[in-house]
C-alpha cells in the first residue's frame, strides 16, 4: 500500500480508538445497581462562583456498594455539594450529617433495568454511527487519491483493510454491549 493510504488508515485507527473510549466513559456512567464513584462524574458544584467538578472539591469513596461517600474538604461546601447532587437529577437522594455526605443508591427496579438496557442500546448505537462515518470519511479520502494516481487495485485493498478494522471496531462495541446489558440485569 501506499504511504497516503497507510495514513489514512492510521487516522481512520485513531479516530476509531477515541470512538471506543469516549463509549467506555458513557457506559462507565451507566449504573449497574451497585455504587460507583463515576456515577457522579457529571455533577458540578458552584465552588466560589465558578462550576467545578465535584471530585475537585471533595473525596469521593464507597464504603459498600450500596453507598458513595464524600468528604468535601472544605465544611462550608456540604451544602452546595447536595444541591448541585440534587440539580443533577440522577435518582440520588443526599443524605449530610454535617461532615459527610452519603449518598444511598437505591436498589435497581426491574423496569428501571429494562430502560438503563435501552440506554445502553441507544450509546451502542451512536458509537457504531460515528466509527461508520469515519469508516465513510476514509474511504472517500482513499478514492480521491485516484485521481493522484494511485493504481486501483491500492485503493481496493486499502478499502478492504478499512471495512476489517471497521468491523472490528463495531464487534468491540456489541462486545461491551453483552457485557453491561448482563452486569444491568444482574440482580
Amino acid at each position: 500500500m501506499t504511504d497516503d493510504i497507510i495514513l489514512c488508515i492510521e487516522t481512520m485507527n485513531e479516530s476509531m480508538q477515541n470512538a471506543i473510549q469516549y463509549f467506555e466513559k458513557e457506559f462507565e456512567k451507566i449504573r449497574a445497581g451497585k455504587a460507583n464513584v463515576k456515577m457522579l462524574d457529571g455533577v458540578k458544584v458552584d465552588y466560589y462562583g465558578s462550576m467545578t467538578p465535584l471530585s475537585q472539591v471533595a473525596s469521593l469513596s464507597v464504603p459498600d456498594p450500596k453507598q458513595i461517600m464524600i468528604q468535601p474538604w472544605e465544611k462550608s461546601m456540604i451544602s452546595p455539594i447536595e444541591k448541585a447532587i440534587m440539580a443533577a437529577n440522577l435518582g440520588f437522594n443526599p443524605q449530610n450529617n454535617g461532615e459527610v455526605i452519603r449518598v444511598i443508591v437505591p436498589v435497581l427496579t426491574e423496569e428501571r433495568r429494562r430502560d438503563l438496557v435501552k440506554k445502553a442500546k441507544q450509546e451502542a448505537e451512536q458509537t457504531k454511527v460515528s466509527i461508520r462515518n469515519i469508516r465513510r470519511t476514509a474511504n472517500n479520502t482513499i478514492k480521491e487519491l485516484k485521481d493522484e494516481g494511485v493504481p486501483e487495485d491500492e485503493i481496493k485493498k486499502g478499502e478492504a483493510t478499512i471495512q476489517k478494522i471497521t468491523d472490528e471496531y463495531i464487534e468491540k462495541v456489541d462486545k461491551y454491549l453483552d457485557l453491561k446489558e448482563k452486569e444491568i440485569m444482574t440482580i
